[in-house]
């Protein structure tokens, strides 16, 4: 009875407490014979119930001014809730048991879907969590004010004012030797054409190169036209990627102090209180991660060195499904924590290289924490192949958990990496037969919009009333046909009661959002430089069009009735407060038939002649890639060692040791 629910604010006790205290006050206000209030007025004639009233409002007021910040993280905490609950269909949380309960944290996730991450976070944890923002987030209306309601830390980044150079940049390749790359004073000179490097950039500034986000610390400035850039570890990886010695144009990201941010978080952290960070800078729509910021490795190191507090390090896996639509699904991951190891804190202390190294080995765990609590694979293609796959292997998925869905999905893709690498990036034609007809499966599938699971029983569903096969009977039979008349009947009565308040309250808000959220994708496409179609900022874009259009579209409403009708106060009230509750209703009513609609289509598609055969063929098409991809599975599956064969795996150990292999390959290739 005292135990925390899984996910709850209140224990049950406490729940139980509430109820009964409520039921309390309402028998109390109904009986005037049992109201404290009207029998101590009663009692002191000289006292008004007014002066009682007056008197709870002060400390009313006074409670909730000395209790602001809580109070409104709360009512934030309750409010996005309700924004999850409508927008998405489904969230899952797994591994809230890694979640320390008391002290100092630090939340690192991935960033896929913009603002919702944060909300997604926030809504699933029972820690209270401040996040760094970013000051171009901070400033913009309604997410300021609600990032200042949830304690966020507003933070400039670099690439928020970036700024094109004058003229173009070439970089002799010849000088960078892979040995030099990451050491102490290693520099690579800048040749400039018409460019004004005096005026226009400072030591300590960065320039970026085109199709790449990670910025180059400039070490020196020689002219107008030549400076030299320091030769840190991955700039090597950057420079290659660029057409030198070609001419090329660059970005200026100025150099931005964060002193008083890092203060401000370490204060924080000090206190007991929880820091939520997105280390890769800012969100994309890529399967992979960024290179992470070092920003979380010196926030750590820092409170290690400033407090002695090695704070716990907890990764946060966001794992969406159709994530920029309506009703999408996601499946929240907390990992287990990453710490510092307490004997590289003096070389720390030193400064210089041996400060970098040990920050950057801080940050390839955190990184590799980060990838035991996600799927990360090369492409989207991949992504599409492994979850078409992870489908087709998985013997009965009714008991399907989303510890058991993460798990799986992620044996497929740190398997798929090995295979690679195994392979050495070359595999046999076998697998690229198979891989192929994956992807053609689910093309199909997509093409005739239905999903895997109805595939399964399409190849029963033409059997005819008494020529029914061996283990099907002539009940089975009229019992299938009378669900899918049920099918039918639900949905359009469904769609009778959703019909009103969707077109009225919802259709209006769901059209004007989508339209905008598409239009705010494109400019946030042409301004990054990592999102491949900006997806991940299309869902945000509608939640704040709709928390402005949607009480807009109420307010527009309750003027039409108050002028042009002749209900009274007390109605106009009631009809106003239905708004929400209709418009909540008619979401639920609508996805539940559109639950049916999509169990009709396949019924509906076979009225089409070509859809008719395509249909027909996909059972057996199913059958023998899922009997190709168990073989193939059980002929290659021991190599992966414990990838197959472990139960509960370490997946953190399992993504550093993926990542050791690729660098050892890289390392084999080089030479």
């Amino acid at each position: 009875m005292g135990e925390k629910s899984k996910g709850g604010w209140l224990s049950e006790l406490d729940s139980t407490k509430a109820q009964l205290g409520f039921l309390y006050i309402i028998i109390l206000l109904s009986l005037d014979v049992l109201n404290p209030v009207k029998i101590f007025v009663h009692v002191f004639p000289a006292i008004a119930p007014w002066h009682v009233a007056s008197l709870a409002i002060g400390c009313m007021v006074y409670i909730f001014i000395v209790n602001m910040r809580p109070l409104l993280y709360f009512a934030a905490k309750v409010f996005f809730h309700s924004i999850l609950s409508i927008f998405f269909n489904d969230v899952q949380v797994v591994g809230r048991e890694n979640i320390p309960k008391y002290g100092p944290v630090i939340f690192t996730s991935n960033h896929a879907n913009q603002f919702m991450d944060g909300l997604m976070i926030m809504c699933t944890c029972q820690r209270t969590i401040s996040y760094l923002v970013a000051d171009k987030s901070w400033n913009r209306p309604i997410i300021g004010h609600l990032a200042w309601t949830m304690g966020a830390v507003p933070v400039k980044r670099a690439q928020d004012s970036a700024k094109r150079g004058a003229g173009a940049v070439s970089i002799d390749m010849k000088d960078i030797s892979e040995e030099a790359e990451g050491s102490s004073g290693a520099v690579i000179k800048v040749a400039g054409k018409d460019t004004k490097f005096g005026s226009q950039i400072k030591v300590g500034d960065k320039i970026r190169f085109p199709q790449t986000a990670v910025g180059i610390k400039v070490a020196s400035i020689e002219g107008d036209e030549s400076m030299t850039l320091k030769l840190e570890e991955g700039v090597r990886d950057v420079l290659l990627s660029q057409p030198f010695p070609e001419y090329v144009a660059f970005d200026i990201l100025p150099r931005i102090d964060q002193k008083e941010v890092y203060q401000n978080v370490l204060e924080r952290l000090a206190s007991g209180g929880t820091i939520g960070i997105f280390p890769e800078g800012g969100s994309h729509d890529r399967t992979d991660l960024l290179p992470l910021k070092v920003g979380v490795a010196l926030i750590a190191y820092s409170a290690l060195d400033q407090d002695g507090i090695n704070i716990p390090i907890v990764p946060v896996g966001l794992n969406y499904f159709r994530a920029h639509r309506f009703r999408g699904k996601a499946t929240v991951e907390f990992g287990s924590p990453t710490y510092i190891e307490p004997g590289t804190l003096a070389d720390y202390k030193k400064g210089g290289p041996d400060k970098r190294r040990v920050c950057n080995e801080l940050l390839g765990r955190i990184e590799d924490s980060m990838r035991s609590v996600i799927v990360s694979v090369p492409d989207y293609e991949t992504l599409q192949m492994i979850h078409a796959a992870r489908r087709l292997y998985r013997q009965d998925a009714s008991n399907e958990t989303a510890e058991k869905r993460q798990d799986m999905g992620r044996r497929f893709g740190e398997g798929y990496k090995r295979l690679m690498l195994q392979v050495k990036g070359d595999p046999p034609q076998e697998w690229l037969d198979l891989q192929n007809r994956i992807l053609a499966y689910q093309k199909e599938l997509n093409e005739l919009g239905i999903r895997d699971y109805q595939v399964v029983g399409l190849d029963h569903e033409e059997v005819e009333i008494g020529d029914e096969p061996q283990g099907h009977s002539t009940g089975d039979t009229v019992l299938h046909r009378m669900n899918v008349l049920g099918h039918i009947v639900h949905l359009l009565f469904i769609f009778v009661l959703a019909a009103l308040p969707s077109v009225l309250l919802n259709l209006p808000v769901g059209l004007a959002s989508r339209i905008y959220s598409n239009r705010r994708r494109k400019v946030a496409l042409a301004a990054s430089k990592v999102k491949i179609k900006g997806y991940d900022v299309m869902l945000s874009e509608r939640v704040l069009c709709s928390i402005v259009l949607v009480p807009t579209l109420w307010l527009t409403y309750g003027l039409m009735l108050f002028f042009g009708t002749s209900l009274d106060w007390p109605s106009l009230a009631v009809c106003f407060t239905c708004f929400p509750v209709f418009s909540y209703w008619s979401i639920m009513a609508t996805e539940s038939g559109m639950v049916d609609l999509r169990d009709l289509r396949p019924y509906v598609m076979r009225l089409i002649p070509s859809a008719r055969k395509r249909l027909t063929a996909l059972p057996a098409t199913r059958k023998a890639l899922q009997a190709d991809l168990r073989e193939i599975i059980k002929q290659i599956g021991p190599s992966l060692g414990e990838i197959y064969y472990g139960k509960d795996l370490d997946w953190k150990v399992i993504t550093t040791e993926t990542k050791r292999l690729s660098e050892g390959l890289e390392a084999k290739k080089d030479d």
